[in-house]
Parts: structure tokens; sequence; C-alpha cells
């Protein structure tokens, strides 16, 4: 019987995975060197494949083989897929065909298994959805070292069904050395962990963070055959950060095995000695910012009321210094300018940490793999990223700490020219402002620069490298000059103190950024299904009015552009095209015809709760519920795509009708 195309070429990689670990190369090389050997008499002819195989045959090396290679039982190395769980109908838009990649054997690899989870006692008394009903889900985001994974969603369960298989790649960052396979003693010197985050997605697709745990791999390093089986207890987050939220069952192994295991001591001891490492630079850092603050206190008394924030609480709780939460990430292709950079996290919905009661606003500063998972934050978590990105396209970027009106605090991102130009940019709406700043000393005749930003207050700014708190006379920041290297004006942490705490393997830094992922969505799909189910409300809603519907397909065509000038605009900051569709739509009007057109821009693809949210507009309620002569309607749907699955969704409703006077 033949086999498939891909099953051949899953049987041949068995079987070459099978012999790389026997070391059939070492042994054929025995055989042939002993056989030249024996026959000295005839050492200067040609060795027939007849008689190296009847060598091999005679050693044993044959029987060997086929005796030990038993397909049934061999244990996949790749990456697998599972069955897509049955009640989780509403991402149809993941469809993302995994294959079976291939697995260079002189590369190593860890796969790790999620064999399932337990103890969600949150979700005890779910109830077991039915075959296709809307159900809110778990879904497990994962990275390490440069990689990004994600499961299939599964319903939310006390016990949920999550089985999934990943293979990371374990390599050196040493140049020269990327053909090598990595060793044991190399591998016990990685200390970046496997960064894990469980998101909640409920029936309308708002995402709630369940979990971000650190897991440190290298306890297989020791493990017999190279596969160990772990409980890894999900702590919560924000409030909750030292309760559990659940446990996974995850399996680890190495691929190829290590030929010499590591002694769980020498393990053990390895990290001991990274954590005394770690506070020891926390404990010195902590020393230096002590007395660094004190010196900062003595310029003047009034410094004591700046907001100068030095430390930040992650989503675990844990006091990291504001700096490691800032690095350098480049987008690839993925995103062409630092002005549509600023589209993309502006496109990240806001939202503040969650706290049970009331009381003031909890601060939390998310690490970034959490706030992408999650899709939103706070202005914190937006200001970090893009300052992130802006300094991958190469400006000199720094996130500032202040407040905007009525005191509220607030952050953002500041740009400095090479001819000294100040740019503020707004994360959260991708506005940017030049900065202009007032002289005080000038005479009352001379004209001031009247500034547009919304901002009032600066008490310092950082970066991945840099700390500058603001001690001029006043932190307006109408009177702040932003001469970052004036120590009269800004007063600057020790570079080298901060990078202490920053390099890798420190408990108060963070991993490396995780990779922005591109988008699995199709924007002319996802288009045209929002238009077709906006369709079908404005019809069904019309029909409750007892009003008809009559579409003008051409119409409707015509304001695509209008909505491309629109989102060129929010990135740009420069109007074009609105010229041609206002000259389209005066051709596709009649003489003696009324048109309206009303856009309206959102960051999900729920057309419901878009139609919902449009009819409170009294311009949208005219359109949709127009009453006249001739009415014919009109809605456009353009869906623009961003990494991580961002969106930015643009409605645009039109009518036109013959005006009776």
């Amino acid at each position: 019987m033949a086999l498939h195309p891909e099953e051949a070429f899953e049987l041949k990689q068995k079987i070459h995975n099978h012999l790389i670990k026997m070391d059939i190369r070492g042994k054929i090389r025995e055989v042939l060197s002993d056989t030249l050997r024996d026959d000295q008499g005839e050492a200067r002819q040609v060795l027939s494949e007849a008689d190296f195989l009847h060598a091999l045959q005679r050693r044993g090396i044959i029987d060997d083989v086929m005796k030990d290679l038993h397909f049934s039982q061999v244990k996949p190395t790749y990456m697998e897929t599972e069955s897509p769980p049955k009640s989780a109908p509403h991402f149809i838009e993941e469809n993302v065909q995994l294959t079976k990649p291939y697995i260079d054997p002189y590369r190593r690899h860890l796969h790790l298994q999620v064999l399932g989870g337990k103890a969600f006692l949150e979700h005890l008394h779910e109830p077991v959805p039915l075959p296709g009903q809307v159900c809110s889900t778990f879904k497990l985001f994962l990275h390490f070292r440069n990689q990004r994974f994600h499961s299939k969603p599964v319903p939310c369960a006390c016990e949920p069904e999550l089985q999934e298989s990943f293979l990371f790649e374990i390599h050196t960052d040493h140049t020269g050395e990327g053909s090598k396979i990595i060793d044991a003693t190399t591998m016990l010197s990685i200390c970046e962990p496997i960064h894990l985050v469980l998101i909640k997605i409920d029936t309308s697709n708002e995402t709630t963070l369940v979990s971000s745990q650190f897991l440190d791999w290298r306890t297989v390093l020791s493990s017999p055959n190279g596969q160990t089986c772990l409980a890894v207890e999900l702590m919560g987050v924000g409030s909750e950060c030292k309760m559990s939220a659940g446990v996974l069952t995850i399996s680890l192994e190495l691929y190829p095995p290590l030929t010499e295991k590591l002694n769980s001591d020498i393990i053990s001891t390895q990290q001991s000695l990274e954590r005394q490492r770690a506070a020891e630079r926390e404990r010195i850092f902590l020393v230096y910012a002590k007395q660094w603050w004190r010196e900062f206190l003595e310029i003047r008394p009034s410094n004591q009321s700046k907001m100068v924030k030095i430390f930040a609480q992650d989503e675990n709780g844990i006091n990291r210094p504001v700096c490691s939460y800032v690095h350098i990430l480049r987008a690839g292709r993925l995103l062409e300018s630092p002005r549509w950079a600023a589209r993309f996290v502006s496109l990240l919905a806001h939202e503040t940490a969650p706290v049970v009661g009331g009381g003031e606003k909890h601060e939390q500063w998310c690490t970034l793999l959490a706030f992408l998972c999650r899709g939103k934050g706070d202005c914190e978590d937006h200001s970090t990223l893009l300052c992130s990105l802006l300094l991958g396209f190469g400006l000199d970027a720094y996130v500032c700490v202040g407040t905007k009106a009525k005191g509220i605090p607030h952050t953002w991102v500041l740009t400095r020219g090479t001819d000294g130009s100040i740019t503020f940019w707004e994360s959260q709406t991708a506005h940017r402002y030049i900065h202009q700043a007032v002289d005080p000393d000038a005479a009352p005749l001379i004209p001031q620069p009247k500034s547009s930003h919304p901002y009032r207050t600066v008490g310092c700014v950082f970066n991945h490298r840099s700390f500058f708190a603001n001690c001029q006379p006043s932190d307006s920041v109408e009177l702040c000059v932003f001469d970052l290297q004036n120590q009269s004006r800004w007063k600057a942490m020790s570079e080298e103190a901060l990078m202490s705490v920053s390099v890798s393997g420190s408990a108060s830094s963070l991993p490396p950024l995780p990779p922005l992922s591109s988008s699995s969505l199709d924007a002319v799909a996802v288009s045209n299904q929002l238009e077709l189910e906006m369709r079908h409300l404005i019809s069904e809603h019309r029909k409750d009015i007892n009003l008809t519907t009559l579409w003008d397909d051409h119409l409707s065509y015509l304001l695509s552009s209008a909505l491309s000038a629109y989102e060129i605009e929010r990135c740009t900051g420069v109007s074009c095209g609105n010229e041609e569709f206002q000259d389209a739509v005066r051709r596709a009007v009649p003489d003696g015809h009324t048109f309206k057109g009303f856009p309206i821009h959102f960051l999900h693809r729920n057309a419901r709760r878009a139609f919902t949210t449009c009819l409170k507009s009294r311009f949208c309620e005219e359109i949709v519920c127009c009453r006249g002569d001739h009415v014919r309607m009109a809605i456009r749907v353009r869906v623009f795509i961003y990494p991580e699955n961002v969106c930015a969704v643009w409605f645009m409703f039109a009518c036109k009708y013959r005006s009776v006077l």
C-alpha cells in the first residue's frame, strides 16, 4: 500500500532520528576500518557494496537497527496539533493550519507538552457547554528566546483540556557557534525562563489576564532520558498575585537526548548562585537609589512633590526599575515607520488594572507579552511599548512620567531630534505635539508659544539605559527645558547602576522582549463579513420601524476611499483623498437628492456591539432611520490589520434621498 507523501516524510524522519540516536555513522566507520584492516592483502582494491553490507550483517548492526526500531512506540519530537475543541466555534478567525516542522538533528530542541489543567477553582461550577455553544475560553501563550507560540482556545473549566505540544529551539547567541549543537553545560548557563501567559476570553471577545508565570526549564537537564514532568502552579495577577489561579501539568523533553545528564545538585547550585548574584545587585542598586533620592531632595524641598518614579510593580506584584520595562524593539517588516508604530500602539485598548472594591487606582505595569496577549492595558503599558518601538526605529525616545489635566497621573513618550527639537507622542491616540518651552523671564509684550498638548507636569523621563529626574524650579511642562545633559535642570542616574539591574538573569529585570507576531487575519474577508452582518442589522432595525431597505451598492463602494483616507490620516497626520471622494459622491447623487454620511471607528470586530453604539449618535440614527422619497442606503466596512491581530475597524453609514419641501 502506497503511503501518503506526508506519511512517507514522517516515516523517513523517524528512521533518520533513530539512526542519529544510535550513532549509526560511527558504527559504520568502525566496521569499514575493521573490514579494510582484515583484508590486508586486498587493501588497494575497491570494497564492493555487497561486501560492506555482508560485514554489517555479520556484525549484527542491521539486526540491532531493525530490533530497536518500533514505529508504534516512537514518541513524536515535533509539535503535534491536537484536534480542535468542540465548543469554541467563535474562534473561526484563528483558523491557522499548523504543520509538523522538520527537526534538525544537529540542533538542540526543547519539546514542551501541556498535558492538562486542574484546580481552576473559579470555574468549579462552570456548566459543560453543549456542542456548538459559544462559551468562555482559555488560551495559553508562550515565549522563549525570541520564539512565540499559543494554544488553541479551550472551554473554561475547573480542569480545562489544555493539551498542546510546543517545540522550542535552544541555541547560543555567540557568533560562530550556530552550527554547534548546544551541550548541557552551556544550556545550564541560559537563565532565560519560559514565559507562560494564560488569557480568558469571554463570549463577547473581551480578554482577561488570568496568570503570567515564568518557568525555569533547566530541571530537565538532570532528568533520566532528558524528560521530566512538572506541576506548574499558575498564580493570579494584580491584587490576586499571591493566590493560585490553577495548575498546569507540563512535560519537558530534550531532543536529541543528552549523552550525559547533569547532577541535580549542580543545577540547584547554579540557580542558587544566580539568585544570590541578583539579590546582591538589587541590594547595591537599592542603596544607590536611596542615596540618589536624598541628593535629589536636597536640591530643593519642592522636589518631594514631583512625580519621580524609580520602581513600578508588574502584574505579579514584583517591584522592578522602570527602565527594565523598555527595550529596543524592532518590528521587522510588520511596521513601516515610527508613525505606523504609534498608530499600532494606539489601537490597543485602554484599561486600568481591575481592583476589587473602591479606592484609588491600582497601578500595574504589565510585561510586554501579557500586554500583547491581552490586547489592552493602561497608559504605562502603551508608553513603554511605543518607546521601545521608537528606539527600534533609531529615535532618541524616552517615557515621560507626569500628570495631565486635573492632576491625573499619566505617561507619554518624548523624542529628541538632532536639531534639539522636542516631540511628544500620545501613545493612546497616536497624536504628536511639538514642544516649545515658555520663557518665564521674557518681556510681557513678547508673544509666547501656545501649547496644544494635554500635559501639565513632568517629573522624570527614562528609557532602557537612562533615567533623568526634573530638578528645575517648576515641573510644569510649558516651562520645562528638555536639555537632559544639563545637570542643573535634570539629575541623572548612573547608567552603570541601571544596567546592573537590567542584565539578563536579574530577578528585577524582565526577559528580552518578545517579537511582534504577524496577523493571521484576512482584511478583505473580515471586512466583507462585518459588512454583511451590518447590512442585516440595519435591515432588521428598519423593518422593526416599518421601513423597507433598498441598498445602493455603487454608493457603498464609493465610501471605501473615504475610510482609507481616514486611516491614512490617523497614521500620518496628513489628510489626503477627500477631494476625490467628495467629487465621486457629487456624481453619484442626482440633482434634488440629499446625501448624508456618518463615519465611526472601533477597536473590535463585533458588529452587533458596534451597531448598538452607533445608534446612540443622533447623526447615525437619522441615517439608519431615514424616511423620504427614493431612499437608498449604503454601508461600507474597512478593517485595517496590524501586528498581533490588532484591527482598526471603520464603518461608514450613508443614505441618499429626494428632498421633499
